[in-house]
């Protein structure tokens, strides 16, 4: 499971230094895929590949669910980190999520979400807001 807030920042090169934590299991590779609160979601390959075969149960004959695959999965890179833990995030997904030099990177249980720093703070403060006026569970 992937949990925490980090912050981190994007060089010259569109190269982000993974948090120590995460490393060892993106270490094998991952899949960064564009998210739907304009952000990027890095998912280890296995777990990318698992949440693949979930989608594929969606009806294709359902417009939404066609352009939600076309989407997610044409927007999907493979990636392998370097020996220091860097990963070059493509520009078209750093496009998506309007990345810029000041990264924020959270885990979010099976996948890592990376947002532009000042992006998750702006959506951070509206999300724990919303959070702290929960009322009751959420029923499965």
């Amino acid at each position: 499971m992937f949990l925490g807030e980090h912050q981190h920042t994007l060089d010259a090169k569109g190269r982000v230094i993974l948090p120590a934590r995460f490393r060892e299991r993106l270490s094998s590779g991952l899949v960064f895929a564009p998210s739907q609160d304009r952000c990027i979601d890095v998912y280890p390959q296995t777990a990318f590949e698992r949440r693949v075969e979930e989608l594929r149960s969606l009806p294709r004959e359902d417009e939404r669910a066609r352009l939600y695959l076309r989407v997610l999965l044409a927007g999907a890179q493979q990636e392998t980190p370097d020996a220091q833990g860097r990963v070059v995030i493509p520009t078209r997904l750093r496009d998506y999520a309007g990345l810029d030099k000041d990264l924020t990177i959270n885990g979010a249980d099976e996948k890592v979400e990376i947002w532009d720093r000042t992006a998750w703070e702006s959506y951070r403060g509206a999300a724990e807001d919303a959070f702290a006026n929960f009322s009751a569970p959420f029923a499965p």
